[in-house]
């Protein structure tokens, strides 16, 4: 459910409605009586053109209906959440998505090590091994475009 916009690891209000038992438009009545917790670097509306790909991106939508475009929060906010959602189901919902956030910090820190230690290998090895680095380097890089949504973090079902 975490989705990598404008370069932010987000979640949607809907979903995270969705995940603390609550309607879309409860979360979001007390996100604006508690505006001044969520700058903009807690919480953004998407823009036409974001809302568009994100519906794009999942093939059966529960997005109908909806009056304003939908708002993302960021870890910060999501945390933020927790103080202006009080109920039992939010806090551990919160407790596990914070859980969620450090577990892909976590990978994402690994994959970066991962290629430190390759650039030292190579360094240190001569040229019998360029075979092995390239194929190595090719398993590590993105997919070309059409191989999966560049904007989706986690498993998607192939088309």
């Amino acid at each position: 459910m975490v989705l990598l916009i404008r370069g932010q690891r987000v979640l949607i209000a809907q979903q995270l409605a969705s995940l603390y038992g609550v309607e879309p438009r409860v979360l979001m009545q007390q996100v604006q009586r508690n505006a001044a917790r969520f700058p903009a670097d807690f919480m953004f509306q998407l823009d036409a053109d974001e809302f568009a790909n994100l519906k794009s991106q999942f093939v059966t939508s529960s997005w109908g209906g909806i009056r304003k475009l939908p708002c993302a929060f960021t870890e910060q906010g999501v945390a933020m959440l927790s103080s202006v959602l009080r109920s039992e189901r939010a806090v551990a919902v919160n407790i596990e998505i914070m859980r969620a956030f450090v577990k892909l910090r976590g990978m994402l820190a690994e994959h970066a090590d991962l290629k430190k230690q390759l650039a030292q290998l190579e360094e240190k090895y001569d040229g019998q091994f360029r075979v092995v680095f390239d194929a190595i380097h090719r398993l590590m890089e993105k997919p070309a475009r059409g191989g999966y949504d560049s904007h989706q973090i986690g498993f998607a079902k192939d088309k």
